[in-house]
C-alpha cells in the first residue's frame, strides 16, 4: 500500500466524533510488520493509541487524531463524504485534510524509514485519538498524563494538524494561543418596559462594561504571538416579547491569548472591570488551553530543514489559528511543531487535499525521520 491508500481507507470509515470507526486498528496493523507495538488506552467513550517501536530516547512521537467534524448535509457534497474520490489531482472526502491524509503521510514514512533504517536510534512513537474534534477531555490530554505517571518522556513531537495556508511548506506551527472562555450572567430585575423605574434592565448595566471589555488593550503580543484577542461568542437576553425587560442577560466570550498574560490575570482584570461597574453577575470560566512555544532549537530546525529540502520552501514559523492537541504535550517539557497539508478546506463541505501534495508530506515526515533518529 502506498500512502494514498492509506488515506482512502481512513476516510471511508465514517469516524465522526467521537467515533474511531476503526481508524485506529487499522493504523496499528499497518505499522505492526515495521515493528511498533499498540497499546490502547480507553477513556470514557474514546477510544485512543499508543504505538511505539524501541524502548530507549530520544523518544519523537506523531501525533494525530482519528476523528472527524459531522459532514452536514450530504447533498450538498458533490460525492459522498465517506467515499474517497480522486478528481482533477485532489482527493475528496471528510477528513482528507484534517487529518487523515496527515495519519496516512505517518504511517508511510514510518515504514520506509524503518525499512531504510531498522537500528535507528531511540524510538518513534503516534499517539492517536478519536476525541480531539469534540471536548477533548478523554483523548491526548489523558494518554499524556499516564505516560507522564510512568515515566515515558516525549522529547520531540510532530502534530499532523493540518498547518499550510496556500501551498505545502509555507507554514510551520510552532505554537499556538491560549483559549479562556467566559460564561457570564448580568441578573437584573424583570418588568414592564412602560415602567422602567420598576425594573433593572441588565442589558443597559452589561452594555458600558462590555464597550469597554472590547476596546481593552490586553497586551502587544511579542516577536511570536500577536495580541491577546477579546471575543464575544453568543449574547442573549429577552423573553422574545416586545413590551417586557429582561430580568438576566446571557454572555460568552472567549480570549485567545498569549504568552504575555496567565488565565489569572485575565480572570482578575474581567472580574474587576465587572465590579467596578456594579455588576450583579455570576462568571464562570473554562480554560481550554495554555499557550505554548517551541522556539529555535532541534525539532524546529530539522522540520525546517524537512520541509525545504522537500518544497524548495523556507516555511514561515506561526502560531496563528485555534487551539491543538500540542497544548497538551507542550507542558510536559516536548519540543513541539505542527505541520500537514494546506487548510484552505478542513470542516467544509468537499475537503479535499492534493494528491501531490500527499506524496510530499510523506517525504517530510520522512526527512524529519532521518535528520533526528537515523544517526
Amino acid at each position: 500500500m502506498n500512502v494514498l491508500d492509506y488515506a482512502r481507507a481512513l476516510i471511508a470509515r465514517p469516524s465522526v466524533t467521537p467515533e474511531d470507526a476503526g481508524c485506529q486498528r487499522l493504523i496499528a496493523e499497518w505499522l505492526a510488520p515495521a515493528g511498533f507495538k499498540p497499546e490502547w488506552m480507553h477513556f470514557g467513550e474514546v477510544e485512543n493509541l499508543w504505538l511505539r517501536r524501541g524502548d530507549g530516547g530520544p523518544l519523537f512521537v506523531f501525533a494525530g487524531h482519528t476523528d472527524v467534524v459531522p459532514p452536514g448535509p450530504e447533498s450538498a457534497w458533490t460525492t459522498p463524504p465517506f467515499e474517497p474520490v480522486i478528481r482533477d489531482g485532489r482527493l475528496y472526502g471528510r477528513g482528507a485534510a484534517d487529518m487523515k491524509g496527515s495519519l496516512a503521510a505517518m504511517v508511510a514514512a514510518c515504514r520506509c524509514f524503518v525499512e531504510r533504517h531498522p537500528d535507528h536510534r531511540g524510538s518513534i512513537a503516534l499517539l492517536l485519538t478519536s476525541d480531539e474534534e469534540g471536548p477533548a477531555l478523554n483523548g491526548t490530554v489523558k494518554v499524556v498524563e499516564r505516560l507522564q505517571g510512568r515515566g515515558e518522556r516525549i522529547d520531540w513531537c510532530l502534530v499532523g494538524e493540518p498547518s499550510c495556508a496556500e501551498r505545502l511548506g509555507d507554514t510551520i506551527k510552532n505554537g499556538r494561543r491560549g483559549s479562556l472562555t467566559g460564561h457570564l450572567r448580568v441578573f437584573g430585575k424583570q418588568g414592564h418596559v412602560a415602567y422602567p423605574q420598576l425594573a433593572d434592565n441588565p442589558v443597559h448595566r452589561f452594555a458600558p462594561a462590555l464597550a469597554e471589555l472590547v476596546e481593552l488593550e490586553w497586551d502587544q503580543g511579542n516577536d511570536f504571538f500577536p495580541p491577546t484577542s477579546f471575543q464575544i461568542a453568543n449574547l442573549h437576553a429577552g423573553t422574545g416579547a416586545s413590551n417586557v425587560v429582561p430580568g438576566e442577560l446571557e454572555a460568552q466570550f472567549n480570549l485567545r491569548f498569549s504568552t504575555e498574560l496567565t488565565p489569572r490575570a485575565i480572570r482578575e482584570r474581567v472580574h474587576a472591570l465587572l465590579d467596578r461597574h456594579g455588576l450583579r453577575y455570576r462568571l464562570d470560566w473554562t480554560l481550554s488551553g495554555e499557550p505554548f512555544l517551541t522556539a529555535a532549537g532541534r525539532l524546529v530546525e530539522a522540520t525546517t530543514a524537512a520541509v525545504e529540502a522537500v518544497t524548495g520552501i523556507r516555511p514561515a514559523l506561526s502560531t496563528a489559528g485555534g487551539t491543538s492537541d500540542g497544548r497538551f504535550i507542550a507542558p510536559t517539557g516536548a519540543e513541539v511543531v505542527e505541520f500537514g497539508p494546506v487548510n484552505a478546506t478542513i470542516h467544509q463541505v468537499d475537503e479535499c487535499v492534493g494528491v501531490h501534495e500527499l506524496d510530499r508530506l510523506v517525504q517530510v515526515y520522512l526527512g524529519l525521520l532521518q535528520r533526528l533518529l537515523s544517526g
